[in-house]
Order: structure tokens, then C-alpha cells, then sequence
């Protein structure tokens, strides 16, 4: 589907993408990293707007770069709002089906089906300067999706959508990647991601530090550092618990009764504590780890790429 080869993307002395070599098979991929560092670069690249400096990028066995008869199998949906305030969703995903060579019919036909799968079937027809911020990405989806492609990117895609909005278009991708198709989905979130594809890359400053699953994501997680937040009915019983184990380095009880957990080990946290809250009879409702966490772990992924761990 995909193939990087020793990929690199110079601005001057800044370095985009950092000599990437990588080959993806057919399917889903989550692309990983902080914001800035590079994984908008690297889909440009992906996409043909960017040449690499150094190094070369096939997609679908072509140079998307020198190739755009490729980009018809391709549907992108960029981070950033290019919408036309002043005309309908659908006259705007019509307008791009018919740049990709369909006749009008044909585009009118596609752009109504592609705008109805994405949620907006009751605004197509309204102008988009009165949109929200989360009708704004449907309609950049529908876009990416109305002319059929094989391979669909996408930039942040959930960014500005409610929680109803945020699962609607999970399912949709979910069923993409079912179908045998082709899915890069950029983002900053572990579980958006998680949530759609169990495939990551994981970037940080134009690196690929590394590639794998969910379960392999998480255990590199559950060696890092982390703040462990447990909301339950009986806080301090659960606190004293924990404390009696020596596998935490502090514990603080907030107003909410939600406990925030320091740990130097957090994989011996996460595997005693089913039995701890058996023993001590608490009833925890919620269980999630420091939004830093992910941080630290491309951190420690870029000290050892440094060879400094």
C-alpha cells in the first residue's frame, strides 16, 4: 500500500521527516505523535503536495509526487477548515467528485450518498458558513470518501466533534478498514486511534521510533513513569491498599473522590489492582492513566534511538 524509503523532507535546516523507511501492508494504521512532530509532513509526502529532499515514496506503486493519476485511488481529509462559507456541502463535495473526471450526474449522486454516510444528510443544502466546527469535518470527510478511493488519510478527523459525532464516524472507519480498504489515520490520541485500527507508527521529531499494535503500545506505556487517576466509592480504603503494597510513590484524595496515583511501575499497579478492589470491596467507576504518559513514552523511544537507554 505504502512504501517509505529512506524518506526525508528538508525546510532549509529543519528537518520534516527524518530518513523514514517503512512498508504498510493493506489495511488500517493509526500515525501516532505529539503535535509537531512531523506526522502532517509525512502525509503530505504520502499525499504528492510535498517531494522528499532525500529518499523516495511509493503509494500504490506509483510516485504520487510525479504520478496524479494515483491521487483518483486516494481520498484526503487535511487537518485544517477549506470550506467556502458562502456555498452548500453539497455543491462544495460535488464540485470535488468532479474534479476526479465523473460527470455531473454521477458527482451529484456520490456527494448525496457520501454526505447522508457522514451525518449531514439534513444540512447538505444549507450554506457551510453556518456550520459548526464538527459539520465542517463530516463535510471534509465526505469529500475524502464521495469518490470511491482505495486509500483513505486523514488528518485529526475527530478533532471538533462531540462524543455522538466522535463514535458515529469510528464505526463508519471501522467498516472502511473491514471492506479491504486503506486507512491512515493521524492523530495525538492513543484511544481515538486505538478505537478504529489496532496498527500504530509512532513518530516523534520526523522519527519513526517505532510500530506495532495496541496491546504492544500499552505495555510500553505500563513501564513508563505515569499518574494513575482512580475515581471509586471509598477513595482512602483503596489508598490505604496501595500503600500497604509499596508500589506507589504518592497518593492524593481529591474533592471528587477520584484518587491520583504516582507510580514509578504502573504494569504492577494495573496488575494487582483487580485483586486488591476484590479484597477491599471498593467500587471503582473509572480508571485511566496521565494524558503526559504518551509523551513520555515517545521520550523515552527518542533516548533510545539517541542511544541514551
Amino acid at each position: 500500500m505504502i512504501h517509505l524509503d529512506h524518506a526525508t523532507k528538508l525546510y532549509g535546516q529543519v528537518i520534516g521527516v527524518n530518513d523514514m523507511t517503512a512498508s504498510l501492508a493493506w489495511g488500517g494504521y493509526g500515525l501516532l505523535g505529539p503535535n509537531g512532530s512531523g506526522k502532517s509532513t509525512l502525509l503530505n509526502l504520502i499525499t504528492g503536495q510535498l517531494r522528499p529532499t532525500l529518499g523516495s515514496v511509493r503509494v500504490l506503486d506509483s510516485n504520487p509526487a510525479s504520478q496524479p493519476q494515483v491521487l483518483r485511488r486516494i481520498g484526503y481529509c487535511p487537518e485544517q477548515d477549506m470550506l467556502y462559507s458562502n456555498v452548500t456541502s453539497l455543491e462544495w463535495v460535488r464540485y470535488m467528485v468532479r474534479l476526479h473526471g465523473f460527470s455531473a450526474r454521477q458527482a451529484s449522486q456520490q456527494a448525496e450518498q457520501a454526505l447522508e454516510q457522514v451525518g449531514m444528510a439534513q444540512a447538505m443544502r444549507r450554506p457551510m458558513g453556518g456550520y459548526s466546527r464538527g459539520m465542517r469535518q463530516r463535510t471534509k470527510l465526505a469529500q475524502a470518501i464521495a469518490h470511491g478511493p482505495d486509500l483513505l488519510i486523514l488528518d485529526e478527523p475527530l478533532n471538533g466533534l462531540d462524543p455522538v459525532g466522535r463514535h458515529e464516524i469510528t464505526v463508519l472507519l471501522q467498516q472502511w478498514i473491514r471492506a479491504g480498504k486503506g486507512l491512515i489515520l493521524a492523530s495525538h490520541i492513543l484511544h481515538e486511534v486505538s478505537a478504529v485500527t489496532q496498527a500504530f507508527l509512532l513518530i516523534c521529531n520526523g522519527r519513526l521510533l517505532a510500530s506495532g499494535s495496541t496491546e504492544e503500545v500499552q505495555t510500553l506505556l505500563a513501564d513508563i513513569p505515569d499518574e494513575i487517576r482512580i475515581r471509586c466509592d471509598r477513595g482512602p480504603v483503596l489508598a490505604r491498599r496501595l500503600v500497604e503494597e509499596d508500589v506507589v510513590e504518592s497518593v492524593r484524595l481529591g474533592a471528587d473522590g477520584t484518587l491520583a496515583v504516582g507510580t514509578r511501575s504502573p504494569a504492577k499497579v494495573y496488575a494487582g489492582l483487580p485483586g486488591w478492589i476484590e479484597e477491599t470491596g471498593v467500587q471503582v467507576s473509572e480508571l485511566r492513566s496521565s494524558e503526559d504518559s504518551l509523551q513520555l513514552l515517545f521520550a523515552s523511544l527518542l533516548r533510545i534511538h539517541r542511544g541514551k537507554a
